[in-house]
C-alpha cells in the first residue's frame, strides 16, 4: 500500500516533537488532507491531541508491546483511506526499550514504515554546533532517512541565519523555523500532558495554536512532498477478525462466586440480561478519568462477537443496560478520585457485577478503582486492598507472565506490558496475581479473583488477539 508517510523525530525528549508532529497533522487536516495520526510507543495522551487535529483515531505503534513485525500492519490499518500519515516519535530518536538496542525506538520504528524522518531540534541554545548535532543524527544509522529539520525554539533573525549557515554544511535541509511561542505549549503533571478530555476548549485552542505556528514557520508543500516520497509499504493492513481466526483457547474454568469485601458499597441487583440471542454487551469505561485505551482493544472485541458501549464514572449512576463484561482501562482516578467516591450508585452496580462472577477487566487506574479505597476516599471495594498516590514513579516496560487462570488469560499466556503511575496498592498481589514479571525484575503482580483480571499492568491486545475471545467468551457463559 502507498500511504505518505513522516516520522517527526528529535534528538531527546522536550525537543517539541508533540507541538510539531500536532500541529502539522491539523493544518494538513485544515487544507482538506485526511491525515492519520501515529504516536510512536506506549503514550496514551498525545493521540488524544493528534485526534483532536484530525478529527481521526490516534494510534500507537510500538515494537516492544506489539512487535516488529506488526508495526506495519497496525499503521496501515490506522491509515486506510487517508491522503497522508504523520507518525510522532517517542523520546529521542534512538532511545528504546532500556538493554534491547533499537527496540521500540522511533528509529525502528521508521525504518520498519521505510518512512523519512523530520527531526525537531532544540536551537535555543546553539548556533554552528547544530551541525555537529544533526550530522552525527544523520551518520549514526544509514538506514534511517533523515530528510530534513525544523528548528525549534529560534531567538531572531541574526539565530536563524547562523543555524541555516550552519547546517548547509551538512546537506541536511531546513524545512521550518519556529520561534519562541509560549501559546502552544501544553499544561502537564506527574504523568505528562494533561489528557484532552480533561481541558476541553483549552485543548482546541492549544492544537489550533500549534497548527498556526507551523503553518507560518513550516514549508508545509516540501514536508508533504517529502512524504509523498517514502514509496509503498509492503504487507497487509491489520484486521480485527483476522487476527482471531487462531486455534481456540483453553476452557475456561468454572467460576466460582467470591464473597463481598469489607468495605464494598451495598451490592445491588445483577444488570437486566442480555437479549439469549443477541451479543454480549461490553462496557468500556470512559470520560476524564479513564481516557487510556488503545483503539484496538475495542476493535477487538468487537469482531469478538461483543457490543461494545462506553459509560462514563464520573457521570453515570448505572451501568449501560444488560452489562455482560466490564473493561476499565488507565487515567487518572487519583485526580478525580472524590468525584468517583461521591458517585456511590455506580460504584455499587460496578461491585455487584463483579461479585456476580462477570468479567472485568482492568489496568492501572481501573485497578485503583475496584480497590477498597483510594487516598483514604471509598472506591468499589471489589478488591481487599488500598490504594495512595506515591512519590515514586513506576515506570517501564515489562515482560510479563500470566499466572493465574482467568478471563482474560489461561495461565502461561506471554505478554509485554508497560508501567507508568505513582500510586502504590496494598498488598500489591492477591491470593491469586494476575502476572509474574520476568523483567526489569521478578515478581508477582495484580489480582484474580472470580471474574475479575485486575493489574497495573498496560497491555496492547493486538500482540495476543485471544484475549478478547476469551473475554468475550466468558461474558456469553458467566
Amino acid at each position: 500500500m502507498s500511504v505518505p508517510r513522516l516520522v517527526v523525530a528529535a534528538p531527546s525528549s522536550g525537543s517539541g516533537k508533540t507541538t510539531v508532529a500536532t500541529g502539522l497533522m491539523a493544518a494538513l487536516a485544515s487544507r482538506g488532507l485526511a491525515v492519520s495520526p501515529h504516536k510512536v510507543g506506549p503514550d496514551y495522551i498525545d493521540p488524544g491531541y493528534h485526534a483532536l487535529a484530525t478529527g481521526r483515531t490516534g494510534r500507537n505503534l510500538d515494537a516492544f508491546l506489539c512487535g516488529p513485525e506488526l508495526i506495519g500492519p497496525l499503521f496501515l490499518h490506522g491509515a486506510r483511506g487517508c491522503d497522508i500519515a504523520v507518525v510522532e516519535g517517542v523520546m529521542g530518536l534512538y532511545d528504546g526499550a532500556a538493554g534491547e538496542g533499537e527496540l521500540a525506538s522511533t528509529a525502528q520504528v521508521a525504518k520498519l514504515l521505510r518512512a523519512p524522518v523530520v527531526l525537531v531540534v532544540d536551537a535555543s541554545s546553539q548556533s554552528r554546533s547544530v551541525a555537529a548535532l544533526v550530522h552525527g543524527f544523520v551518520s549514526f544509522d544509514p538506514e534511517v532517512r533523515i530528510g530534513g529539520v525544523i528548528l525549534n525554539k529560534v531567538g531572531s533573525d541574526r539565530h536563524e541565519a547562523l543555524l541555516r549557515e550552519a547546517l548547509d554544511s551538512v546537506g541536511v535541509p531546513v524545512l521550518g523555523v519556529l520561534r519562541r511561542a509560549a501559546r502552544v505549549e501544553t499544561p502537564s503533571r506527574h504523568l505528562g500532558l494533561v489528557p484532552v478530555a480533561e481541558r476541553g476548549p483549552e485543548a482546541v485552542e492549544a492544537v489550533a495554536a500549534m497548527a498556526s505556528t507551523v503553518s507560518e514557520g513550516c514549508d508545509l508543500e516540501a514536508l508533504v512532498a517529502l512524504a509523498r516520497g517514502a514509496g509503498v509499504l509492503p504487507g497487509a493492513a491489520w484486521d480485527a477478525g483476522e487476527a482471531l481466526v487462531s486455534p481456540a483457547p483453553p476452557p475456561l474454568p468454572d467460576r466460582a462466586p467470591g464473597a463481598a469485601v469489607p468495605g464494598a458499597p451495598p451490592r445491588p441487583g445483577r444488570p437486566r440480561p442480555r437479549t439469549p440471542d443477541g451479543p454480549p454487551r461490553v462496557a468500556v469505561a470512559g470520560g476524564a478519568a479513564f481516557t487510556f485505551s488503545y483503539a484496538e482493544h475495542a476493535e477487538l472485541l468487537a469482531a469478538a462477537g461483543a457490543e461494545v458501549v462506553t459509560f462514563d464514572p464520573l457521570r453515570d449512576e448505572e451501568l449501560p443496560e444488560g452489562t455482560a463484561g466490564l473493561v476499565i482501562g488507565g487515567g487518572f482516578p487519583e485526580v478525580y478520585a472524590g468525584e468517583l467516591s461521591a458517585n456511590e450508585a455506580l460504584r455499587g452496580a460496578v461491585s455487584g457485577l463483579a461479585l456476580s462472577g462477570a468479567p472485568v477487566a482492568a489496568e492501572c487506574a481501573g485497578l485503583l478503582y475496584l480497590c477498597r479505597e483510594l487516598d483514604g476516599l471509598p472506591m468499589c471495594g471489589v478488591l481487599d486492598a488500598s490504594a495512595r498516590m506515591s512519590e515514586r514513579l513506576t515506570l517501564g516496560y515489562r515482560d510479563a507472565v500470566a499466572v493465574s487462570d482467568s478471563a482474560l488469560a489461561a495461565a502461561g499466556t506471554r505478554m509485554r506490558g508497560h508501567e507508568f503511575h505513582r500510586t502504590v496498592v496494598e498488598p500489591g498481589a492477591g491470593a491469586a496475581p494476575a502476572w509474574g514479571m520476568r523483567a526489569p525484575e521478578r515478581r508477582v503482580e495484580g489480582f484474580v479473583e472470580r471474574g475479575v483480571h485486575a493489574s497495573y499492568l498496560h497491555t496492547h491486545w493486538a500482540s495476543e488477539p485471544g484475549v478478547a475471545r476469551r473475554f468475550v467468551e466468558r461474558c456469553r457463559t458467566s
